[in-house]
């Protein structure tokens, strides 16, 4: 697992396999162990899909999960990878947690270095008359 110089974290354990969320209560004591002390870390119930329709597939109640995850200062969604069900809402909630300055985009700097700026200028109007 990658985690250096992260600033967020997504934690994903299947509802329909109860040993996943152990694996996944590892993962998250390794990042708070390990990672930036500041990391924004989520933890998301996947294949919701699964147990919409069928409720006895769940091996994993959400509100067992909930708890771990308030107890730990998680965030927590239980989400559908493959139908998308609170995907947006999972990342849109780490973006809103994220410090300003570490959400912007990377490549913009406060204090760029001086230089020469090859962007060509504006065309402004020009006379009738030929440059030669």
């Amino acid at each position: 697992m990658y985690y250096r110089n992260a600033n967020c974290a997504v934690v994903v354990y299947d509802i329909t396999q109860a040993s996943s969320l152990d694996k996944a209560k590892s993962w998250v004591k390794e990042l708070q162990r390990q990672a930036n002390e500041n990391i924004v870390i989520a933890l998301a119930g996947n294949k919701l899909d699964l147990v919409t329709d069928s409720p006895d597939k769940r091996a994993i109640q959400t509100a067992d999960a909930e708890a771990y995850a308030r107890e730990a200062g998680l965030l927590f969604f239980e989400t559908s990878a493959k139908t998308s069900t609170n995907v947006r809402e999972l990342f849109t909630a780490i973006a809103k947690k994220l410090p300003l300055d570490q959400a912007g985009p990377r490549n913009l700097r406060s204090n760029p270095r001086p230089g020469v700026d090859l962007r060509p200028e504006a065309a402004g109007p020009q006379a009738n008359s030929c440059s030669c």
